[in-house]
């Protein structure tokens, strides 16, 4: 259930309107102009309270962060950490990965971020996943040969699921862990993570890149893969 809406959350969001964008897909194909001098385009999917989101910006100053959130009382909180800290090169939609091909135009984003997305334990939600073959169709449409996914979750069960969805789509697999930080940290941690991460749950990461020029079409709703044991008893 989404949250509600706090009572100072509209005159929040009207002092951040200068990072947010309003009719994203006006911008469709030509999200590199909000940035002066911009080498690439990057979209986080959830972005949350955006630590991670300012983190990447402050690492990547020539890379226009574009993040998408549908919680407005996280993303305000996010939106006030990027002006606070005077970061340039991030904004932020208020709305769902649902409508990626509209919001950015073929090859244009060259990486995507997906953390700690919500799991859908329950078979008939598996649809719902970030890293169900529709969402992972989606994705391949508005990366580039060569683009990539960047995932991370704390839900083993999830991970080794959405191993075989990216396969199953055709993104090549590298950088494969399911204890991320077990040698000291590495990168840089969402909210979520350094809680997971203090309590001495594993977290894995993979990415997915796309190494082809080709349709990537999504299989029927109906059919639903890796619902083993796993998908019996994840998540309650």
């Amino acid at each position: 259930m989404r949250m509600r809406n706090k009572k100072n959350l509209a005159p929040r969001m009207e002092k951040c309107a200068a990072v947010q964008v309003f009719g994203p897909e006006e911008n469709r194909g030509r999200w590199s102009t909000l940035l002066p001098g911009c080498g690439e385009v990057r979209a986080e999917m959830g972005c949350g309270k955006g630590q991670f989101t300012a983190g990447v910006a402050r690492q990547s100053p020539e890379a226009l962060i574009v993040a998408l959130e549908k919680v407005p009382n996280a993303m305000v909180t996010a939106m006030e950490r990027v002006m606070e800290e005077g970061i340039e090169n991030v904004r932020f939609i208020d709305g769902d990965v649902a409508a990626l091909r509209e919001i950015f135009a073929p090859g244009e984003v060259s990486v995507i971020y997906i953390n700690f997305p919500d799991p859908w334990p329950r078979k008939k939600e598996t649809k719902h996943r970030l890293t169900a073959p529709a969402f992972l169709a989606m994705y391949w449409d508005i990366l580039p040969v060569g683009g990539r996914i960047e995932y991370k979750t704390d839900q083993a069960w999830l991970f080794e699921w959405s191993l075989e969805q990216f396969s199953y789509m055709g993104f090549r697999l590298s950088e494969v862990t399911r204890d991320l930080h077990g040698g000291g940290v590495t990168g840089i941690m969402t909210n979520y993570e350094e809680r997971f991460h203090a309590q001495g749950v594993p977290i894995c990461r993979c990415v997915a890149e796309k190494t082809e020029d080709r349709p990537a079409t999504p299989v029927p709703d109906k059919e639903v893969f890796a619902a083993g044991k796993t998908e019996l008893t994840a998540g309650t």
